[in-house]
Order: structure tokens, then sequence, then C-alpha cells
């Protein structure tokens, strides 16, 4: 098991991502524009005074992997757990016809929009570019996308995963998914991806496709009074 996989956002932050993270050796985030998440060093006792240099108030950051009382000066809005799985399958079959469009800074705008109106977790316009995103489009109009986000060591999240109510049931995010997961394995990258705890019907998925659970991790949405 790869134990990048236990503390995965720090190792992100702090490995290959830290080029678009700000922070110190005790707390980091992602910049400003980019998804708002922070890990920290030691998550057993995460340092909330160095990444409150790092927060507006009132800005929501999300935060994995501890537990316990917040100290004061913050509030925890969301208090939550989360699957985090790891491929556990084989390598997904080519789909040479299936029209998946790489996204550019063109299209941020409307990866906002769609992330903004389905809520695949935490999303700023900036966040494509922390990996390869793809969507599928009907007449100029984004209607599934899904992405990369965290990277450290071999690890690779697969993120961003989403698709407009009124094109749902088609599979287009499966096979979007598909497409990210088998040029990350070509590439020796293992796709790893976190799914809500409630959310059932996307775990179920997962685990069909050949996800499986590495852990029940702690998630939480944070912000400074």
């Amino acid at each position: 098991m790869n134990p990048l996989l236990d503390n995965i956002t720090w190792n992100a932050l702090s490995g290959a991502h830290a080029k678009f993270a700000s922070g110190n050796d005790r707390a980091r985030r992602y910049a400003p524009g980019f998804s708002p998440i922070a890990g920290f060093a030691d998550t057993r006792h995460p340092d909330l005074d160095a990444l409150a240099l790092l927060c507006e108030p009132d800005e929501h950051v999300y935060c994995m992997d501890w537990t316990g009382l917040a100290p004061a000066g913050w509030n925890i809005d969301v208090d939550a757990t989360m699957y985090r799985m790891v491929w556990d399958g084989v390598m997904p079959g080519d789909a040479p016809a299936f029209d998946a469009v790489p996204l550019r800074p063109e299209h941020a705008a409307q990866a906002a929009e769609l992330a903004t109106l389905t809520r695949p977790g935490p999303f700023g316009p900036r966040t494509p570019e922390l990996g390869e995103y793809f969507g599928c489009f009907e007449d100029g109009r984004l209607i599934a996308m899904a992405g990369e986000r965290m990277h450290a060591g071999t690890l690779h999240e697969i993120s961003g995963v989403c698709t407009h109510p009124d094109f749902q049931g088609r599979g287009l995010a499966r096979r979007l998914m598909e497409k990210l997961i088998r040029r990350q394995l070509l590439r020796g990258e293992t796709p790893f991806l976190h799914v809500m705890r409630d959310n059932d019907s996307a775990h179920r998925l997962y685990l069909r496709m050949g996800f499986r659970d590495h852990c029940e991790a702690a998630v939480r949405v944070i912000s400074r009074c």
C-alpha cells in the first residue's frame, strides 16, 4: 500500500503540486483560484495558526484526515467522512469513437458553471490546470467533464466528475473517467478518488469499475471567524 495515501493532501501540496500551493512546513493550501483545499504536515496536530495566515475571514476551506475540536477563531462548517478509493482493476479498453475534448483555458467559465451546478467537490476556475481535464460538448455546451486533481508520487486523483442533469444516464462521466484511468495507467500511475460516504450510488459504481476502498477519511469544511 502506498503510504502517500494516508496524508495525500499534504503529500501533493508539498510535492508535485508545490508550485500551485502556498504555505510553510506545517500547513499548505492550493493558491486562490484553485480548489480551496488545505493540508497539514501532522494531521494529528493540525497547525491551524499557520493555516490562518493563508485564508481570508469566512473563506470556506476543505481539509482531510483530522478530527477533534477546532481552536478558537475557527468554525467547522461541515464535518463528514468520505471513502478514499484506489484503483485495483484491469486496464480500461480504449474507446476511439468517444468524443472527449481536452479542456483548455477558454473552457474555464463553462467548467466552473458546470461544477457550480452539480457540486462534484471543491472546484475553482483554475482547477483544470492541475492535470488533464476532458469534457463532452453538445452544440458548444459543456455537458460532462472529469479530470485530475491531487498528484503525489505515482498517485493521481480522478476528480471533478460531473454531468449536467439534462444529460445524465448516457454514461458520459464513466467514459471520461475510464479515459483518464487508462491514460494514467499507461504512464505508470495509480488512480485514486474520493467519494462522500452518503453518496452510495457513486460509491457502488466506483467499486464496480475497479476501485476499492482504502479508508474512510474525515473531511471538513472550515472557516476563520
